[in-house]
This record gives structure tokens, sequence and C-alpha cells, in this order.
């Protein structure tokens, strides 16, 4: 009877294991990338609609699917090379923790969730994220090794998700929003290559073949043209703004945080996760949250 409950034990603790890596390998810290989808609800100032809450949130879930499928077969394609970095070796696939085969009977099945409720919200609806599978796809077999198309290929998916919030909700799609996520994506995703760029030029890293192209010069005039077109945009945006005159009070607070973030970039050191910088650095979460709170004020008060 001992012998037969110690082997239940460890079968449930094997299980909890395969759960715990099988959760982890999803990647739901970079979830927070697809809250990107409920702007279109936000700025439409539909925020008391409960039905286009509804649709938001469903939305939200086809993306995060749609995502962790796709960083899902990026780990099984990379499992190798991931072994030989420092931390991406702790990925469950590439520490051993969740099998090749799972991964992808995983990924599948994540995948059709995301149609399914995609297809719920309209062809048009479909049709996005269709494109964003299909980018983030091509990104993963190839574009992510080319020079400059890589970035571009992120902003698009950030693109992308704007749009995707804007028709899941039914809401006129901004260009101005299309335009500033774009341009904010290009920003941070110039920053990661950065950061990767000087791991390695240290040593601590074996980097990618796309970074081999890249110097510290290049992605240094590129992050300030733009930081500068970023904060450009925004400021012609909230002048021409009909709905508030009050939108430029925002202003300080975007180019505060793009600042900062060029701070981290060049004193710190920091930049290849920038979803992790972007929750822990203390004065970049003041920043949005002020942002965010004088946003919702101005759009209440108009």
């Amino acid at each position: 009877m001992s012998a037969e409950f110690a082997m239940e034990v460890v079968e449930r603790s094997t299980r909890r294991a395969a759960a715990a890596a099988a959760l982890e390998a999803l990647r739901p810290h970079q979830w927070t990338k697809n809250l990107l989808l409920f702007a279109g609800i936000v700025f439409a100032a539909q925020l008391g609609d409960g039905t286009r809450w509804l649709e938001a949130v469903a939305a939200f879930a086809a993306y995060c699917c749609a995502s962790s499928a796709a960083y899902l077969v990026n780990d099984v394609r990379d499992r190798d090379s991931d072994r030989a970095h420092p931390a991406k070796r702790r990925r469950p696939i590439a520490r051993g923790a969740l099998g090749v085969a799972p991964a992808l009977a995983l990924a599948g099945a994540l995948a059709v969730a995301a149609l399914l409720l995609a297809s719920l919200l309209g062809a048009v609806s479909l049709g996005l994220l269709l494109l964003f599978v299909g980018l983030q796809a091509a990104y993963t077999v190839g574009l992510k090794h080319v020079v400059v198309v890589d970035v571009f290929v992120i902003a698009a998916l950030f693109v992308v998700r704007a749009a995707a919030g804007a028709v899941a909700v039914d809401v006129r799609i901004s260009p101005w929003l299309l335009v500033c996520t774009g341009l904010l994506a290009l920003f941070l995703a110039l920053g990661k290559r950065r950061g990767e760029l000087l791991r390695t030029e240290e040593g601590e890293i074996a980097g990618r073949r796309v970074l081999d192209v890249y110097t510290r010069g290049l992605l240094d005039r590129l992050l300030a043209a733009v930081a500068v077109a970023t904060v450009g945009v925004y400021t012609a945006y909230t002048l021409t703004a009909h709905d508030s005159r009050a939108l430029p009070l925002t202003i300080p607070f975007v180019a505060f945080g793009l600042a900062r973030y060029v701070y981290l970039l060049h004193r710190r050191g920091l930049g290849e996760e920038p979803d992790r910088v972007l929750v822990s650095d203390r004065p970049i979460l003041a920043a949005v949250a002020l942002w965010v709170v004088v946003c919702a004020a101005v759009l209440a008060a108009g």
C-alpha cells in the first residue's frame, strides 16, 4: 500500500512538473504585449459597453494563444542554440523539461483555439489573426536573420495587434494609433537588438546571425531617429485630435519614457528583454501610470 501511495505521489509530482513546464513555455509574462488589443476600446471611449469588452477580451485571448503557439514552435526550432545561451538555456524545451512532441501538440491546440476565437469576431478579425500568425512564422523561419527587416517585422506584429483590437470591437481604426504603435514597437525592437549586440560583444552570449551585420553605432543612430519620430508623430496627433485639446499634456510622459529607456540602454546595458525592462523600471512605470491617468481624465472630460 505504501509503495502504491509513493508511486501515486511521484506520478502527481511528475504531472505537476510537466504542467508547470508547459505553462512556463507559453511565456505568459509576454502576454502583456497583447494588452495593446484594448487600445481600440479605450481610445474610442467605449469603456461602458459590456459587449465590446467581451469582444476585446476574446481578441486578447486569441492573440495570447497565437503568440504562445509561436513561442513553442520557435523554442522547438532553436532548442540547440538556446542551450548555449546563458538565459535561454533555462527555457523548458531547451532544458528538457518539456518534450518536442508535447510542445508541438500544445502549439497546434493553441493555434486552433486562436482561430476559433478570431472567427467568432468576424472575417476581418480572422484575416488579421492569419496575417499575425503568418508574420510570426516568417520571422521564425528566416526573417529574424535579415538586417532591418527583422525589426520592422516585430513592429508590424504590434501594428496588427492594434488594428485587430479596433476591428474586434467595431470602432474606427485610427491611423495615428497605428503609426505611433509601429514607431514605438520599432524603437523597442532596435533596443532589443542593441542589448543583444552588447552582450555578444562582451562574450556573454552567442549572438544570432543578424548581429554580424548590425553595429552599435548604426543601432544608436536608428534609435535616436525613431525616438524623435515617435515623439513628433505623437505630438502631431495630440495637437490635431478633435476630441480634446488637453491631450498635449501627455506628451512629456511619452518623451520621458523614451529618454529613460535610452538611458537604460546606454548606462546599464539593458534592452535585450524589453518586456521585462518596461515592467521592472520604476521611473518608466511611473511615466506610464501618469500617462494612463491623464489620458483617462482627458477622455472622460471629452
